[in-house]
């Protein structure tokens, strides 16, 4: 069976965090890429390096271990429909292939990231049972 790595408590935190930055009237996300590269990592910084509710979140992320990080990902990537939870071991393997030292600007620039993640959990509590 398969189980998740990171404790859900995390990643409400994250969501918390999530809805915090990106609810703001200031706070405008285009479309996320597909990975985390160097351009989208600097678009975010340069736009929201002095916001420090972009900081607490960019903190709290960065401060997760890869492979929490890379959860993170395989969460967003099942909460957006990206592919199924019973595709699990395939969906972290393609999210630590896409891991880069920028995937917390990633993560904060994909709109309804909180949706996503909390999609996830509810399918992983709904799988669990």
């Amino acid at each position: 069976m398969t189980e998740l790595e990171i404790n859900p408590d995390i990643v409400r935190s994250v969501i918390d965090k999530v809805h915090e930055f990106q609810s703001r009237d200031d706070v405008m996300l285009s479309e996320a890429p597909e990975v985390a590269d160097l351009d989208w990592s600097s678009q975010m910084h340069t736009e929201y390096s002095g916001d420090p509710y972009y900081q607490e979140l960019k903190n709290l992320i960065d401060d997760l271990e890869p492979d929490q990080q890379v959860q993170l990902v395989a969460l967003t990537w099942v909460g957006r429909g990206d592919c199924d939870i019973d595709e699990w071991e395939t969906v972290l393997e393609q999210a630590e292939d896409a891991w880069t030292d920028h995937t917390a600007d990633y993560l904060i620039g994909t709109p309804l990231l909180a949706d996503y993640l909390s999609e996830a959990l509810e399918q992983f509590d709904a799988w669990a049972e």
